[in-house]
């Protein structure tokens, strides 16, 4: 009989997803021989056999790759034939440097793992810590490659002779699950006090833990990435506390429910964000909530979408097993970061009890380590599609792949919504959120996690490229790491992160609706048509907003009043008329000084930003003079629209100069006057929302026609605004436009990274 055997390396994620057993199966039931193991350079696989049952050995292999894995590359070649094999055989791993394996995201824990736990005769009965080769963590327990328990915090935790077989066995389902382990041989639980004095353990922590939630105390539960602040979110008391201590005045609370069912109890969820909610991510879904269903009022008080998610951790799912025991309503928690605000998530025990005694009564531990800090993912459902919010846990390190090969690159990201990116090939590898970078606390997890990525992707970067404002850390990172630097503009990094997202190579206009960024002409910079063209890597600004000043430089982002005041200010209104301003009952005073300030023109640097836009007209409309969240004041004024109106402001395209510029100042004139003569505020906010987008379309169209193009990239913080998110595209698609979003990473600053790397790559292409 004629033999022959055949020699695969496949690459991407298909360490610690089963890949191996399931290679393992396919061989013994297409009878062949061989071997699979993980070697640098992917699982190696070779097979021996007939030709015929070789190819019935690639027809099961094709047709049931295991759902974790992720395929990037599959190379065959025929090789010569060994003789006297008999059988196929997992070996052991082998290592060294490089390598063209990823990493798996955490996995929410599986059917048949929850069912093990429910089962009194199961030994891993009610066992927080049950895992197998289809879930449980990766990502945050890994410290290198390749995935084996040795490289993991798992390395600690010998198998006991059971965990060991189940372990050993290529036809369990446990077979090289990195974190196996039972109630025998792995980590354990306790439940302390506040100074850190152990009450219980293990079951009876969960049980404790559960009716002292009930009770409305706030405990601090170490989970898969990090901690959370849990509370009983339909107690008023415990979640006010909660905000109390967290410095949290109204930024929204996330809250976690047993299960689906729970789920619409409390909230309004579409088909596709049912799908999402249950996904394997298991991320936080904003959804609309439900009224009068039993949740404290004040989780989320400027707007009527609630961040729900469900239990992906064991624990999660044992508490909330003891949850039901204790009340027939559906129970729900608040979930929250285990931080201070601004802070990065809590890592460690001792980290936790040092800076959570403040907020937390008690604390629920386990002797896991977590070895990478990773904060729930974040999304919400647009046009029927997720769009990312955070991205983290249930999605790193998983690649973006795109258009081209190329060196690696370093993106190092903004000051706020901090993400890090390297490249790798044709794959970027977007971090984790990391946060705000005006906190030391998170620059030392910035620092942790480029050390991590660049470690476990074994890769040296050959160029960093930052952001062009000198004072961010990230900047000062990038000057000091030795490397060549590239400055890029903020918005341009943002269109380069959404055309690098779509792989679109060639020109595109790009609206760049956000915050503020340093602009190279010194200004700053925030609503802008911008041309970039991939291809021949040309910049050029084509258009802006009407600009304003900025009342006491960053002050006047945290007091939306300034904002409308420098709006009239450049209308020429000096002076309220018959109807006060809404901001002079309680800063009248201020008032004063920044008027004398805006004459002046001092501490108020030009700005053309759409989120000031925002910020100024919430204001004029008396919705939010001061926030205590970013994007508070624009979240308020999308809230309370009327979408039952018709009407639009005019916002026309005017150019003189040389200078194309939609006039925004003219868009806010009429809110003001509307406001003036007593209109309603849910009517002025639909007019103002329609009125922008009827002017961004005016703007692409205008253009389109001098730029000879007609792809459009939508790209900053502004498109998180969901009535932008979903009319915008479709207003600019009837205009014949082809709309490119995010798809795979917020519209917002973390998506500022991914720009820089992949404008880095064009850079350094020979």
């Amino acid at each position: 009989m004629l033999m022959q055997r055949w020699k695969w390396i496949i690459t991407g994620g298909v360490q610690g997803v089963g890949f191996r057993p399931f290679v393992y199966k396919a061989a013994l039931h297409a009878k062949v021989t061989g071997q699979v193991l993980n070697t640098p350079e992917g699982v190696l696989i070779e097979v021996q056999g007939a030709p015929d049952r070789l190819e019935a050995f690639e027809d099961t292999f094709s047709a049931t790759i295991p759902p974790l894995a992720r395929i990037v590359t599959w190379d065959r070649e025929v090789i010569t034939p060994l003789p006297g094999e008999d059988a196929f055989q997992i070996l052991k791993s082998t290592g060294g440097h490089g390598h063209q394996v990823l990493i798996s995201p955490d996995v929410a824990t599986c059917d048949d793992c929850i069912a093990d736990m429910r089962d009194p005769a199961n030994r891993r009965y009610r066992y927080a810590f049950t895992n197998c080769t289809n879930c449980g963590p990766r990502y945050t327990i890994t410290r290198s490659i390749p995935y084996d328990r040795a490289y993991t915090s798992m390395s600690c935790f010998p198998l006991c002779s059971d965990c060991l077989e189940e372990y050993e066995n290529p036809l369990d389902r446990r077979f090289h699950a990195q974190p196996n382990a039972c109630p025998e041989c792995g980590p354990k639980l306790w439940l302390t006090d506040r100074p850190g004095r152990t009450l219980c353990e293990n079951d009876e922590a969960v049980r404790r833990t559960a009716a002292l939630l009930l009770e409305g105390r706030l405990v601090a539960m170490k989970g898969l990435g990090g901690f959370h602040l849990v509370c009983d979110a339909r107690n008023q008391d415990a979640v006010q506390e909660l905000r109390t201590r967290k410095n949290r005045k109204d930024k929204p609370l996330a809250i976690m429910v047993a299960d689906l069912d729970a789920a619409l109890a409390f909230c309004v969820l579409s088909e596709a964000e049912q799908k999402l909610l249950t996904g394997r991510q298991r991320p936080i879904v904003l959804a609309r909530a439900r009224k009068d269903s039993g949740l404290a009022p004040g989780l989320s008080p400027d707007t009527a979408f609630l961040g729900v998610m469900l239990p992906y951790t064991p624990l999660h799912h044992v508490l909330f097993d003891e949850l039901g025991r204790s009340e027939n309503l559906p129970a729900a928690m608040v979930m929250t970061s285990g931080n201070l605000s601004s802070d990065p998530i809590c890592l460690g025990n001792r980290e936790a009890l040092r800076r959570l005694s403040g907020i937390a009564d008690n604390f629920l531990l386990h002797d896991r380590d977590i070895l990478i800090r990773c904060d729930d993912s974040v999304l919400r459902v647009v046009d029927e599609k997720p769009q990312f919010i955070r991205r983290a846990r249930g999605y790193t390190p998983t690649p973006i792949d795109l258009a081209k090969d190329g060196p690696t690159v370093l993106g190092v990201g903004p000051l706020l919504k901090n993400t890090l990116c390297l490249t790798k090939g044709r794959q970027a590898f977007v971090s984790q959120h990391i946060g705000d970078l005006d906190h030391l606390e998170a620059y030392g997890f910035f620092r942790e996690i480029r050390a991590h990525l660049q470690d476990i992707l074994q890769v040296e970067p050959q160029a960093v490229v930052h952001d062009l404002h000198p004072d961010f850390l990230s900047t000062g990172f990038a000057r000091e790491s030795g490397l060549p630097c590239l400055p890029l503009q903020h918005h341009f990094a943002h269109i380069h992160a959404v055309l690098a997202e779509n792989r679109h190579i060639g020109a595109a206009i790009g609206l760049a609706l956000d915050g503020v960024g340093l602009g190279d002409d010194g200004t700053m910079w925030g609503g802008e048509a911008l041309l970039v063209d991939t291809a021949k890597l040309e910049h050029r600004r084509l258009a802006r907003f009407s600009r304003v000043m900025l009342p006491g430089g960053d002050v006047a982002t945290r007091e939306p009043w300034r904002l409308a005041r420098a709006h009239l200010h450049a209308l020429g209104i000096r002076a309220p008329g018959e109807k006060p301003w809404p901001w002079l009952q309680e800063y009248a005073a201020a008032d004063k000084v920044v008027a004398q300030v805006l004459e002046r023109r001092i501490n108020s640097p030009l700005s053309s930003s759409c989120g000031r836009l925002f910020d100024a007209v919430s204001a004029m409309l008396g919705l939010c003079e001061r926030i205590s969240y970013e994007g508070q004041a624009a979240i308020r004024l999308e809230a309370i629209q009327d979408k039952e109106e018709k009407g639009v402001y005019s916002c026309p395209v005017i150019e003189y100069d040389g200078i194309v510029k939609l006039d925004t100042l003219e868009l806010f004139a009429q809110v003001h006057a509307e406001w003036r003569d007593g209109e309603h505020p849910a009517t002025i906010s639909r007019r103002f929302h329609l009125g922008l987008i009827d002017g961004l379309c005016r703007l692409y169209l205008h253009l389109a026609e001098r730029c000879s193009c007609t792809t459009v990239a939508l790209s900053g913080g502004v498109m998180q605004n969901l009535t932008l998110a979903t009319e915008l595209p479709r207003a600019l698609a009837a205009q014949g436009a082809t709309v490119l979003t995010h798809r795979e990473l917020p519209p917002n600053d973390a998506c500022i990274s991914l720009g820089q790397a992949a404008y880095g790559q064009l850079v350094l292409q020979p």
